[in-house]
């Protein structure tokens, strides 16, 4: 951020990140914490670390977000191992089309089984396959290296696999 006249003023050049980015680290958080209220917030606190830093951050915004989001998600769940458990709810949109309802079911199913994974797992998953990035700039996000990274990724999918064919043992957990 710079000062002009007394009021502060974005880089252009982070607006258009946020513009751009938003929906891919919004989609990222969300899978990270399994709840959209949390993954908002986990987004907004981490836009707004990477402005109060932007000059060090716009060498590679995207990067040093996901970082951040990373960093924040491990707190959090840090934070929340120390409380009782909050019960989560589906948002489900109202009158959904059989289609539909069987994508949200699955979705749910999915989520449900990447809250039951270790952190790590869950953080390799969401950053290889649904953040779309690749061994090198998973490891550098999560800076651990990348033999870390396959690991973690080959014990998460063994594992995704058992929940997913066993939903009755995503049903226990979840209650």
């Amino acid at each position: 951020m710079r000062l002009h006249g007394g009021s502060r003023e974005l880089d252009p050049a982070f607006e258009d990140f946020v513009r751009s980015r938003s929906p891919a680290l919004l989609r990222t958080a969300f899978l990270l914490v399994g709840d959209r209220g949390h993954a908002e917030d986990l987004l907004q606190t981490t836009l707004l670390r990477v402005a109060w830093r932007w000059s060090a951050a716009s060498a590679q915004p995207e990067a040093y977000a996901r970082r951040v989001l990373v960093n924040l998600s491990r707190d959090r769940w840090r934070n929340l191992s120390r409380r009782v458990r909050e019960r989560h709810q589906s948002e489900l949109p109202q009158l959904p089309s059989p289609d539909a309802s069987d994508r949200i079911a699955e979705r749910e199913s999915l989520v449900r089984a990447l809250r039951l994974l270790p952190t790590r797992q869950r953080e390799v998953i969401v950053f290889r396959f649904f953040a779309d990035l690749t061994v090198t700039d998973t490891a550098r996000a999560l800076g651990c290296n990348e033999g870390t990274v396959k690991s973690y990724t080959n014990r998460a999918l063994g594992r995704l696999r058992e929940l997913l064919a066993e939903p009755r043992e995503i049903e226990v957990q979840k209650s």
